[in-house]
């Protein structure tokens, strides 16, 4: 087994995130960005391009940084944390990885630096094995529909995968309609195809398989730093807020509360960093490593937004607080890329466990 602790390297990119984020992605301008008409934060995305975080696991005669999809995740970790609208997991991740397995060159480069956001045009539900194609090609021609992407609106390339092979469409050939989603920092968008002009950069689901699984595997990531920062916000606040002459955080019952869901969150670290590492090293046991981080790693966070809200008390239903910021990222990431049921079932059929 590879070595999960965190390495110098990421520790010290890890503080860098965390100071870019601490500096230009507060919380009050994180809820403020999302009464504005602006599908991601541009400022946020180009300082994230400048520290060359959106390109890691690029190779670097393709513009990229030469890292690996475990600097990735912990970079998904401080986005978590901070609830960031920006289009990370659609553009760096799932875009990212279905070029590199397509063999792409063309688009790398530009995606690399941030220059391009290219979206993997598929339902944000959709989970590892789980793709079905709702696009036929004709030829260098799409037509179809796509419902339910997320970061489509920030995109000015869209790889769309269609009946025999994955393309990729200039944003602007298509028709990209805003829908309400949970998650008002992760927005989502149909996309729909009337004979759009395409380049097929791959044949075959094999790119679509690969860069979902990378991006299940990486969304736990993202999931673990979210329930920390809940663990954090909440513990801060018990801590703080006298009832009866004492901290809330004193009484027995919150003690346990905060302590069972440390020990969950640990779990979940050492889930989600196997992912991260078996996707990093094309590890035969990541179908299986995948499978675990989303099962795991999708209900601890949504426990542990739902905790935050419940240990601020009245506070933390209100608009004034970011609990509910927490709390609609976690259900909202507990459904995408396939829901803890789904990678229960597919863990089961992949260690061979008898239906119950």
């Amino acid at each position: 087994m590879s070595d999960l602790l965190y390495s110098e390297i990421e520790t010290d990119l890890r503080a860098g995130v965390r100071a870019l984020l601490d500096d230009t992605c507060p919380w009050t301008d994180v809820l403020a960005g999302t009464e504005k008409d602006d599908p991601y934060d541009a400022a946020l995305w180009r300082a994230l391009a400048r520290m060359g975080v959106t390109g890691l696991p690029v190779p670097e005669d393709l513009g990229g940084a030469g890292a690996s999809w475990r600097e990735t995740a912990v970079v998904m970790e401080e986005l978590g944390r901070a609830v960031a609208p920006v289009p990370f997991l659609g553009s760096a991740v799932l875009g990212v990885a279905a070029l590199l397995a397509a063999g792409d060159r063309e688009l790398l480069p530009e995606v690399a630096a941030g220059d391009t956001i290219a979206v993997l045009a598929v339902p944000l539900g959709t989970a590892p094995g789980a793709f079905t194609a709702t696009v036929r090609a004709d030829g260098d021609r799409l037509t179809g529909e796509i419902a339910g992407v997320a970061d489509g609106l920030a995109a000015g390339v869209l790889l769309v995968p269609a009946a025999g092979g994955l393309y990729a469409v200039n944003a602007a050939d298509t028709g990209r309609t805003e829908v309400t989603s949970l998650d008002m920092t992760r927005r989502l968008c149909d996309i729909t195809l009337s004979g759009a002009p395409a380049r097929k950069i791959a044949d075959g689901t094999e790119a679509v398989d690969a860069a979902l699984s990378a991006g299940a595997a990486l969304l736990a990531s993202e999931q673990l730093g979210l329930a920390e920062r809940c663990l954090d916000t909440a513990l801060e606040y018990v801590k703080n807020r006298y009832q009866f002459g004492r901290p809330v955080g004193s009484y027995q019952s919150i003690k346990h509360r905060a302590a069972d869901l440390w020990t969950q969150i640990a779990q979940a670290r050492a889930v989600a960093r196997y992912a991260a590492s078996c996707t990093a090293a094309g590890d035969p046991d990541t179908a299986v490593a995948v499978a675990v981080g989303q099962a795991h790693c999708s209900a601890v966070v949504v426990k542990a937004a739902e905790d935050c809200v419940q240990m601020h008390g009245g506070i933390g239903f209100t608009w004034e607080h970011p609990a509910h910021l927490f709390l609609k990222r976690a259900k909202s990431s507990a459904l995408s890329l396939g829901t803890p049921d789904h990678h229960r079932s597919a863990l089961a059929t992949l260690v061979d466990l008898p239906p119950a």
